[in-house]
């Protein structure tokens, strides 16, 4: 876990928009939080990446055809998974009731569990204050963004996909966030390692990062933007609406939306019983906007424009 992170309070915005973006006064890299029980939010610099891969799993988890992405936009990003105690303040304040049935794997296959939620996510212990919620459906995740906005009178929301994939890269373009070996993802992504080994039927990877199931957030090391637990510990959800494969897709950093109704929703970055192929940046989970499972959790992004 953290034992000290840099705190920057958010005094104020300069009045005149430049590009889009506000003066905030604070460079690519720099930590804030805009209350003492809010997120830690890192800043994010604009830049361009090749968004998605030329092949997949299977056909229908197709993560291309490959596309530039241009971010022209600097936006804050959650430095760490939002937390059980974080999301736990939300309920109280709000009598939200997230998503309950949480399925889980029970040793021969995933079952809804009745009752379960994310005040027991199925670890065979309470979650921990510090643990990453879980537990939540694409709904729970939208409602946590809104009252965080309107409790700051600061504009948070969702990542979208791109911005997501953005910030997993860490400003490089290997296969894994941690280079082509997929066994050499320890130090960075809580995943299917040699900890877990038999929690799951399929290969683990050839390391250990210590945590045999989810870890509290901030547990392992962060990657190149300073972002803990981006690839692993709990599935994220994002704004946009899934297509496979890629169609008519913002090029900007914004979401992919339809309208009317959305089948899925689009996911991002494994979880801590994920085998390595599905930890790629790449990736894309997709699933009903009201699916719960042990392994899906949420973090924020907060428009600095």
């Amino acid at each position: 876990m953290i034992a000290f992170r840099l705190f920057i309070v958010f005094l104020a915005f300069a009045s005149a928009p430049v590009h889009a973006d506000y003066k905030v006064g604070l460079k690519p890299s720099a930590i804030f939080s805009d209350c003492a029980d809010c997120p830690e939010m890192v800043v994010i610099p604009p830049g361009s990446f090749v968004m998605g891969h030329d092949g997949g799993v299977s056909e229908d988890r197709y993560e291309g055809p490959q596309h530039t992405v241009n971010i022209s936009y600097s936006f804050a990003f959650g430095l760490l998974e939002i937390t059980t105690s974080q999301f736990r303040e939300f309920v109280d304040e709000t009598g939200h009731t997230a998503g309950t049935n949480c399925r889980m794997w029970t040793g021969k296959k995933v079952e809804n569990i009745d009752g379960n939620d994310w005040r027991n996510p199925g670890y065979g212990r309470p979650p921990l204050d510090e643990d990453p919620a879980a537990c939540l459906d694409w709904h729970d995740a939208k409602a946590y963004a809104a009252w965080l906005a309107e409790k700051t009178g600061q504009p948070y929301r969702l990542p979208t996909e791109a911005e997501w994939e953005y910030v997993a890269h860490g400003g490089g373009s290997t296969t894994y966030a941690w280079g082509e070996d997929p066994d050499g993802g320890c130090e960075v992504a809580n995943y299917y390692d040699q900890s877990a080994a038999g929690l799951r039927p399929w290969d683990t990877v050839a390391c250990n990062d210590g945590n045999p199931m989810v870890a509290p957030v901030g547990s392992l090391s962060p990657n190149a933007f300073g972002i803990y637990d981006v690839v692993g510990n709990v599935w994220e959800w994002t704004e946009d609406c899934h297509v496979v494969p890629y169609g008519v897709q913002p090029t900007d950093g914004s979401a992919h939306q339809v309208a009317g109704s959305c089948e899925k929703r689009v996911m991002r970055g494994g979880a801590w019983h994920s085998r390595a192929t599905w930890q790629r940046p790449t990736f894309r989970g997709r699933d009903p906007e009201d699916f719960v499972t042990q392994v899906f959790g949420m973090r924020v992004v907060r428009d600095l424009r």
